[in-house]
């Protein structure tokens, strides 16, 4: 038995050493890394897999949502493991008419999203503050005033350069808000978590925008104000109606199904559902582990889920790789 143990181990090693020599001779599939917690998460799994599993280097561009979408589209990158629909809709359907992209699937459960969120003790403290409409209430407006609002109700909103953010403004407008509730816009995810953590530590008032992938939501009781049903119609005119469930799309270059078939063919099976990214996120925010510390733990924790994705060979260089400690080459410094 041991002897076999050895030569598994043998075999793995050198399917490694083979694949780091071939990825040395090719071009590296470049992932577009947006700049939130589980695209990035994402990203640093799927590189992993591709680069010890399938022998390909790999890279990243930095970025939001529409530039690093744009430059998918113009050939720059290769991968972008969640494109956001309905916030995305538009460009994502004139990418396809013109054959600029391909779908390669969903990487996450569906989400939900609003702008419209606020902590549950404001709610319990306020029980009647349940719907936008409320907003143009003094009484209840009042509550999220901050100095930079300019006496209307502070509402934190995405990141600049992510889809959500021109979303939300129309959101704003079509509610007929504009005179009541002031968008601010957060310099990075990190400081809208922030924003919300302070304000949650001191049970102070907070509105703004949440995901339910986002660390707020997975630790802490928060409650959606009611907004007017979504609609497609409402959707492509005035956005004046609240967000559809997310479908987060894998989307990348149609080269990259002759350049890379076999992961291409990986990620049509890519599957990371609800509870695995609750686990995932969960154990980077409790470590306050870095997004490839948590790759790594989380390939060596949950190997029935994804070697349903690869083939037995790439699941032999994936533990390979692990079992000797190896990062992967593309994951940036930080």
């Amino acid at each position: 038995m041991l002897a076999q143990v050895r030569l598994f181990l043998m075999i793995a090693l050198i399917y490694v050493l083979l694949a780091s020599h071939a990825a040395a001779q090719q071009e590296p599939i470049v992932f577009a890394d947006l700049s939130w917690d589980s695209a990035r998460s994402q990203n640093r799994i799927a590189q992993y897999i591709v680069e010890k599993g399938y022998g390909y280097p790999t890279d990243l561009i930095p970025g939001g949502t529409v530039d690093l979408f744009a430059g998918l589209r113009q050939g720059e990158s290769d991968i972008m493991m969640e494109l956001w629909l309905p916030n995305n809709s538009e460009a994502w359907e004139d990418a396809i008419i013109v054959g600029e992209v391909v779908s390669l699937g969903e990487s996450l459960s569906k989400l939900s999203q609003s702008a419209f969120m606020i902590p549950a003790y404001v709610q319990e403290a306020h029980p009647d503050l349940d719907h936008v409409e409320d907003l143009k209430d003094e009484a209840y407006r009042s509550l999220f005033v901050t100095a930079e609002s300019g006496g209307k109700a502070a509402l934190v909103s995405c990141v600049e350069g992510w889809a959500c953010h021109a979303v939300n403004a129309l959101q704003v407008t079509g509610y007929g808000l504009d005179d009541y509730v002031q968008v601010i816009t957060p310099e990075s995810e990190a400081a809208l978590h922030n924003s919300l953590f302070e304000s949650y530590e001191q049970k102070a008032p907070w509105l703004g925008y949440l995901d339910s992938s986002m660390a707020p939501s997975l630790k802490l009781d928060m409650v959606q104000l009611e907004e007017p049903a979504h609609s497609e119609q409402c959707w492509i005119t005035t956005k004046a109606c609240g967000y559809a469930d997310t479908m987060l799309l894998i989307a990348a270059r149609p080269e990259l199904l002759m350049r890379a078939p076999e992961v291409a063919q990986m990620l049509r099976k890519w599957d990371l559902n609800a509870a695995a990214y609750r686990a995932l996120s969960g154990w980077r925010i409790d470590n306050e582990a870095s997004y490839a510390d948590t790759a790594v733990w989380w390939l060596n924790e949950n190997e029935e889920i994804w070697r349903e994705w690869v083939t037995e060979e790439a699941a032999a260089g994936i533990w390979a790789a692990l079992e000797g400690g190896a990062g992967a080459e593309g994951w940036p410094d930080a």
